[in-house]
């Protein structure tokens, strides 16, 4: 089995400041023209000067001088005086063996670690050793995730079957799920919060739901077990009017969120059984969206048509349009995700760019650029124009820019990393070129490049609380990576251990 390369090499990163001069101070009950509430955190932040990017190789960039960068910083890094024990420079990274000394002797006055003091530690440990196989099938694999715990993985492939894999019990196929009215593939699934159903998507308007919790294995629709289907349509359009690209549960369980290929967002009403809203949202697929943050107000889109854009449902209908547009993006957007804080997000474009955006830069229609777009290309069959690589968008407004891995022949994605494990300080993303790309947040740097699979990698996910990372592929393996050392966690044993003794909560317990 081939082992992975890991290379550290910059990508051109590129960020912008703020506009406003003043330090902010931002209100829940603080409003701009649109009548739209900008955050639920309460900050106040200095201004950051505009520095350019860099495009000297071999060099690390250290600049981004934006409050994300601060606040990454703040998540991740030690206390100030573990920075202190013993002789040496007094730098970053500080070493493991002086953090748990500081601990033991209490330097923080602590008595344990923080959890930037964890993340500091842990960030440390990338998930480059491997890989080991998961699963191999005779079909494309479109879809890989963990479980908010980390208890279980799901893996989607494109000849309907959807597996879900139990970590804890070593990765012991806990339901075998064969979907039912399949049109392509699987283009996405969802777990609810309380991991008690699952449901999935395909190009169609009808989403199917299944109880993941049922002892029922096998679990063939609606032969050995209902799977409910939740239908996104008007009802008078024949069924098949359009297909779902994306589908997500609201914190609450209560709801989902649908991007489609008619243009649109669709939120449903799980407890009414019926869509609450539609949105006719963008001039082109919507191929991603995702609630902004557990309060479910705020809904991110990305579109074929290149643009990004946040609706807030709360003035939604009394203006009926966005509460805002982001332009930077030069071809169409294949995945957001949210950092969780209602403020910052990243996407995935065509344009082989992941891009990280603040929505305070956002503005209220989009700035159209004729002539950048080349309409006989197409990511499906074409590789990127290598002139296209140096266009930028001149009305970019993200504050950074993440290159090296390729976005073609499909909708791969792109994340943060783990809040708990590495404070977000890390974003990956799957390849056409068959690797697993890892850039740090604020330096640009690509930081690990992860290679196995013969073909496109879509999806992959961290796990939540352990370094380890799954990737999944269209030449039909799961795989999973872990971090190398001879310190390493063991394996899961194939027998379940007892709940209160599972490897996530040991994990947990030893850096706390």
């Amino acid at each position: 089995m081939s082992m992975c390369t890991c290379t550290v090499k910059e990508s051109p990163l590129q960020f912008k400041s703020l506009s406003s001069q003043q330090p902010l101070r931002l209100q829940f009950d603080e409003f701009d023209e649109m009548g739209y509430s900008l955050s639920r955190l309460t900050l106040e932040s200095d201004h950051f000067d505009e520095v350019g990017s860099s495009q000297t190789s071999g060099k690390l960039l250290h600049n981004l001088e934006h409050e994300v960068a601060q606040l990454t910083k703040l998540r991740s890094a030690p206390h100030e005086r573990l920075n202190q024990i013993g002789p040496g420079k007094r730098d970053l990274p500080v070493s493991v063996v002086k953090m748990l000394a500081g601990r033991e002797g209490n330097y923080s006055g602590r008595g344990r670690f923080s959890s930037a003091d964890r993340c500091h530690v842990l960030s440390r440990y990338l998930p480059v050793k491997g890989p080991g196989l998961v699963d191999h099938m005779p079909s494309r694999a479109y879809v890989s995730q963990f479980s908010a715990d980390g208890s279980l993985f799901i893996a989607a492939f494109q000849d309907s079957q959807i597996r879900i894999y139990n970590v804890d019990k070593g990765w012991k196929i806990q339901k075998n799920i064969h979907a039912k009215t399949m049109r392509w593939t699987v283009t996405d699934t969802s777990l609810s919060p309380d991991q008690h159903h699952l449901v999935y998507a395909s190009m169609s308007p009808i989403v199917h739901m299944v109880n993941v919790g049922s002892s029922q294995i096998e679990s063939l629709a609606n032969v050995t077990e209902i799977h409910e289907g939740l239908d996104f349509s008007s009802g008078d359009d024949g069924g098949y009017s359009f297909g779902i690209f994306s589908i997500k549960f609201s914190t609450d369980g209560h709801e989902l969120v649908a991007g489609s290929s008619d243009d649109s967002i669709y939120v449903y009403d799980l407890e009414a059984n019926k869509p609450s809203l539609r949105i006719l949202a963008h001039t082109s697929d919507v191929n991603t969206v995702c609630f902004a943050d557990e309060s479910g107000h705020l809904i991110y889109s990305g579109s074929d048509d290149t643009l990004c854009k946040v609706w807030d449902r709360r003035c939604f209908k009394a203006t009926g349009r966005p509460a805002g547009v982001l332009t930077g993006h030069l071809e169409g957007i294949t995945f957001i995700d949210s950092k969780g804080d209602g403020r910052y997000f990243i996407s995935n474009g065509k344009d082989q760019a992941i891009k990280l955006w603040d929505i305070r830069r956002m503005t209220s229609k989009a700035t159209c650029i004729p002539g950048q777009r080349s309409s006989e290309w197409d990511y499906r069959w074409m590789d990127y124009p290598p002139q296209a690589k140096d266009i930028k968008h001149p009305s970019d407004q993200s504050i950074a820019t993440y290159r090296g891995h390729s976005v073609l022949r499909t909708l791969i994605r792109c994340y943060f990393s783990p809040a708990y494990s590495t404070g977000q300080k890390y974003i990956y993303t799957g390849s056409h070129d068959s690797g697993v790309y890892i850039y740090d947040l604020v330096s640009g740097a690509r930081v690990a490049t992860l290679k196995y699979h013969k073909a496109p990698v879509r999806d992959c996910s961290w796990h939540p609380y352990y370094p380890m990372l799954v990737s999944s592929s269209w030449d039909g393996a799961v795989v999973r990576w872990e971090f190398p050392g001879k310190g390493e966690a063991p394996a899961p044993a194939p027998a379940p251990a007892p709940a209160s003794f599972s490897r996530n909560r040991i994990w947990r317990r030893h850096f706390s």
